[in-house]
Parts: structure tokens; sequence; C-alpha cells
């Protein structure tokens, strides 16, 4: 695929990430606060557009199963 629409997925999972680390942060719950930091982070392994969205939208849907 376009490597310019693996950048722009990752510059939306980056911005979501950082919600949930602000988020995991003021309400001390971890499992918001590592798939934030993984959402910033993973972007940069990995090239291919399906695995950016893939992987990003399974760190996005990881905090709502937790919930307690």
């Amino acid at each position: 695929m376009d490597s310019s629409a693996t950048l722009l997925w990752g510059l939306f999972f980056g911005s979501v990430g950082l919600g949930y680390v602000s988020y995991g942060k003021r309400r001390k719950n971890l499992v918001s606060l590592a798939c934030g930091l993984l959402l910033i982070i993973y972007p940069y392994f990995f090239s291919d557009v399906y695995l950016v969205v893939g992987i990003g939208a399974g760190l996005m849907a990881l905090p709502y199963y937790f919930r307690l």
C-alpha cells in the first residue's frame, strides 16, 4: 500500500493513544495507559497499512474488554 496511508493511520492511532494515556493517568487505569503507550509506539515498527489498522483497532478495543 501507500506509505502516506500508513503515516496518516499512524498519526490517527497516535493521537488516540495520547487520549488513552491521559485518561489512564487521570483515572489510574493501567490497561488504558498501556494501550495508549502501545498505540503511540507501534506504528514505527510496521509498514503495512493493513497491519497498522488491524493492530490499532485491536488496541483501541482492548480497554473496553477489561472494564471492571
